[in-house]
This record gives structure tokens, sequence and C-alpha cells, in this order.
């Protein structure tokens, strides 16, 4: 399958990329289709039965609401957030959906959307979709929601073949090795290379504006956690830290990598907190590569951005193109789903990301870049996704700043290099493959094991 750098970073809202993204996605384009059916009009009731992880924490990680937008004809990376609670609360109050915003149905919110303590075979993120007219069913749908977003139906994931993506890539790749001779033979930087085959889908001028746009949300996204101050929603009765540690590092002026390492690092900190408060408050984000572990990428970027005096645009096309290529060897060749894998997907894969991009503007050679990703992903194995009481908040917004920093230290390690290293990108990656199917799936998103249950002081 190939991979865009657009299917890595994609906007839409929080908390969670596979319970909240993918659902609303699924969710829209099961509703398209009966549009395209030109069955709309004869359906009575649509029934959602959630799955494994999505049964277990979706209510913490807004999968139902999400489900109910989707029916309604909303995207994710179009939907207004702060449109999401009123419109929730009319649903429940009349009973009434419009589905794909077009037909009005009954929607009875305990009949008609289950949580079901079972799993489907392929993933631990299943959703099955059911439409019903006068005289029975009139259409079904199986979708996994495989992590950042991405969704595939079942017909798909029972034949074992990717979703067919109808381009060729001049500098096609699926292993760091490969990467890095196709970099060597061609005499191209990371970055340049995954240029090359972003060209495969669009123009120079439509990779660098949405790249900028990608930016732009991320920056946004900064800006609105620096600004809310309160509690988190969901009951944990989390406070955001943001804002007021945003106002104690403005007290102590302007900091500087070289002379203020400290202080330089809080800042690496408040921007991974601000994105991840967003997050777990249902905001706008963009996912990199996942809305668990969306606080990194755009930490260390803007680090770089604030840091350094001779940053440019074009430092952020080239951050995005070679923190995506290493996105896309974790996702074809591990996961970068937390259900899947555990934590160690979502934030050991942003990690090592952040840190092949950072790399790459700093001016690492192909094999620094190769070995940054390395340190950033071989520090987070074995991390567990086991998030207090299935919200995306504990660990999971602490856990993002410290990923970030990691990442820092990550680049700085390999930049001291000459990107020989002792263990392979390629090797990491398998062991996060092996690790995470050896986890026992209680550490995999499903809020019955480690943190989740040992929070409580007895």
């Amino acid at each position: 399958m190939a991979i865009s750098v657009f299917d890595l970073f994609k906007v839409g809202i929080g908390p969670s990329s596979s319970h909240t993204v993918g659902p609303m996605r699924a969710a829209a384009t099961f509703a398209q289709a009966l549009v395209d059916q030109g069955s709309v009009t004869d359906v009575r009731r649509v029934e959602i039965r959630l799955y494994g992880s999505l049964s277990a924490t979706g209510v913490g990680h807004a999968t139902d609401r999400a489900c109910v937008m989707g029916l309604m004809g909303e995207w994710p990376d179009r939907i207004d957030p702060s449109t999401i609670d009123s419109r929730i609360h009319t649903l429940r109050e009349t009973g009434e959906l419009l589905l794909a915003g077009q037909v009005s149905i009954a929607f009875n919110w305990s009949r008609d959307l289950l949580l079901l303590d079972e799993s489907l075979p392929y993933h631990p993120n299943a959703m099955s979709l059911t439409a019903f007219g006068e005289t029975g069913e009139l259409f079904e749908q199986t979708y996994y929601s495989v992590g950042g977003g991405f969704i595939i139906e079942a017909a798909e994931a029972e034949s074992g073949l990717s979703p067919a993506r109808d381009v060729v890539l001049p500098y096609d790749f699926s292993s760091a090795v490969e990467l890095l001779k196709l970099c060597n033979q061609h005499g191209l930087r990371v970055s340049e290379l995954m240029m090359a085959n972003e060209r495969a889908w669009r123009s120079d001028e439509e990779i660098r504006q949405g790249l900028l746009h990608i930016w732009s949300v991320m920056r946004e996204c900064v800006e609105q956690g620096l600004e809310h101050e309160g509690i988190l929603p969901g009951g944990l009765n989390v406070p955001r830290r943001a804002a007021k540690l945003h106002r104690s590092l403005l007290e102590i002026g302007k900091p500087n990598v070289i002379t203020s390492t400290l202080s330089a690092m809080e800042w690496v900190n408040l921007f991974a907190l601000a994105v991840n408060e967003e997050n777990a408050a249902g905001g706008r984000m963009v996912t990199a590569p996942t809305n668990g572990a969306a606080g990194i990428i755009p930490a260390v970027l803007h680090y770089y951005m604030k840091f350094n005096p001779d940053a440019s645009d074009d430092d952020v096309v080239a951050f995005f193109l070679g923190a995506a290529a290493v996105g896309i060897l974790c996702k074809k060749n591990a996961s970068i789903s937390g259900a899947e894998v555990g934590c160690q997907g979502e934030v050991g894969s942003a990690c090592a990301m952040a840190a092949a991009g950072l790399a790459e503007v700093l001016g690492a050679t192909p094999e620094q870049l190769e070995n940054a990703a390395e340190i950033g992903l071989e520090h987070n194995l074995g991390l567990t996704c086991d998030p207090v009481g299935g919200l995306v908040q504990v660990p999971c917004i602490e856990r993002n700043a410290i990923a970030a920093v990691k990442a820092i230290n990550a680049t700085q390690m390999a930049l001291r290099g000459d990107g020989k290293h002792f263990i392979s990108l390629d090797r990491v990656i398998r062991t996060m493959r092996d690790t995470g199917a050896d986890m026992h799936d209680k550490y995999k998103e499903t809020s019955r094991g480690g943190l989740a249950v040992n929070w409580v002081e007895c």
C-alpha cells in the first residue's frame, strides 16, 4: 500500500484517532454509501455495534458520539467541534437523527448503539453498522479502525489485501534498508525522496500548501491549549496546566537553547501539554500519527521554529516529509495502533518520527536520520496503553511531553555520530511488532490493566 504524508497527518478532532476520528469516518462513509445507493430515504433505523477496544473504552474516547455525528454526515476534518455537545443533546432529547444530513430517522441511544463484550478477528477496533427499512435489513458493513484515523472495510480485512492505491511511487520502500539504499543511489536526502513520491498524488505547490496547512492547524491547536483553563471533561477532574505554565515561562523572559537548556525543555513540555489537553477536550487536532500521541511532533517542530531564528516554511515541509518516512515504516511493518501493540505504537512511533523530522532539518545524513528514529523508538519499546478511565488524559498527556524531549535527545545523540549503530531501525520496528503481539490484551487500550486499575489508592 502506498502511504502519503497526508495519510499520517490528518486534520481531525480529539480525543482519539482510532476511537474518534476513525469511527466518525466509518459512520460517515456508511451514510454516504446509503446516499450513493439511493436507499437513504428507505432507512428507518440504524444500529451501531462496537467491539473490542472500541467498546471497552469507547465512551471515554467519545466513540459513541463520533459514530452518531458520522451518521449525520459529518467528517472529522470538517466538523466544528464546538457544535457537537449541543447536537448530541438535541438528539438525546428528540430521539431523531438526521441521517447523512438528509433524512430524519428514529434513534434510541440505548437500543441502537451497542457496546459488546466481544472482539472481531482482524483488529481490536471493530464496528458494524446496519441500516433497516420497513421490511428488514437494507445494508450492513463492518469497519476496522486500524490507527491514525485509517479505516478498512471487512472485505479488505478478510482478503488480506490493502486498500488499492492507484499510484506507482518512483522510490517505493518498505524498510529502512531500502530507504537508505535509494537515498544513496540517487543522491537524495530523505525529504527529497519523500517529495518525489508525494508528486505521484499532488503538485509541488499542493504538497507545500497542504503541509503548511497541517502546520497552521497544529499551531492553532497549541494556541487554543494555551488559552483554555479549567478541568478536562470525563470525570477524572484533571486540571489543564498549559496556560499557567505558559504565563510562568513568559515571566522568565525569552529562553535560549544554548544558555538555558532547562528553560527550552520546559517550552517543549508546554507545547506538548497544550496540544494534548486540547485533544482531551475534543478540540481540533492533527493526527501525528495518532491523536493519543499528537503532541510530540508539533512540540518538537515548535521547539525548532521558536529557537532557530533562521527557521522557515521550507523547514516545516522538510520536517514533515522526514518524519513521514519513518511513520510509513512503522505502519507498514508494525502498527501505530495502541489497541494493537500498546502505546509503543503510538507514542513510540511519534517519538521516532519527531526525531527523524528534527534530524532532517538539522542537516542529518539519511543514516543519521535513521539512527535518530531508531533511538527514539527503541527507548519506548514495551510501552503499554492503559488510560485511566478510558480517557486520553492520564498518563497520555504527560507521556507526550516526555517523549517530545526524548525525541530531541535522540536527534542530538544521532547527530554526534556518523549514522553507524548497533541495532537498526528495521529491527526495532520488528521488535515493536513482536512485543505488541506478546503483550497481554489488558495493556492495549482496554483500561483493564496497568495504571487504569491501579490509580486508586487502597
